[in-house]
């Protein structure tokens, strides 16, 4: 199967990055850095720990440009060394504590997902939809970090329970286990 080549729109800049251009680094510095920061920031749950892993992963970026080969966009790739860079944090911290806590799904048996739906009852209203997103953000950063991790990456990065089990060293049944614990975690804080 033949690799398929993106072009981005900011192919230039990558570019520019390549030879060493360091406006063209603040520029794509500057494109990125809130969209990698919430990342950082959804996995860690920490400011100070997100703004440095968001410089050392940029730092990783334009250090390893020249392996960049346009087979996604920048901004995917830049955002899997974001990952990356705050699992490997996130690892660390364990390091110094007790460790992440996850259980394995096949030691529960966990019924359909008979949750409360906000969305039945609420109309349409901007105002309250932005206090309920500032809600659920709330809600999903009092998880425990076993769940907002897992919950994280697969609901707003975009992995699946493979992906996630391989990054973060888990089985693939317990990043589903802790992502059915954090759902319904999420709907208790929640109600």
């Amino acid at each position: 199967m033949e690799a398929k080549l993106y072009i981005d729109r900011h192919t230039d800049l990558v570019e520019r990055c390549k030879l060493g251009d360091r406006k063209a680094q603040y520029e794509l510095y500057r494109q990125y850095a809130k969209a990698m920061y919430n990342v950082c920031m959804r996995i860690l749950n920490h400011a100070g720990e997100a703004e440095d892993v968001l410089q050392e992963a940029f730092l990783d970026a334009f250090n390893n440009i020249g392996s960049f080969r346009q087979q996604s966009t920048f901004g995917a790739w830049l955002k899997q060394i974001v990952v990356n860079r705050s699992i490997n944090h996130l690892r660390s911290r364990w390091g110094r504590s007790s460790g992440l806590q996850m259980v394995d799904i096949d030691e529960y048996r966990l019924g359909e997902d008979e949750g409360y739906d906000i969305a039945d009852d609420e109309p349409y209203d901007e105002e309250g939809i932005k206090m309920e997103v500032e809600r659920v953000r709330q809600a999903v950063q009092a998880l425990p970090e076993g769940y907002r991790i897992v919950l994280t990456l697969y609901l707003f990065e975009g992995y699946d329970h493979e992906e996630i089990g391989q990054t973060l060293g888990i089985s693939e049944s317990t990043s589903r286990s802790q992502y059915l614990r954090a759902k319904k975690r999420l709907l208790e804080i929640l109600k």
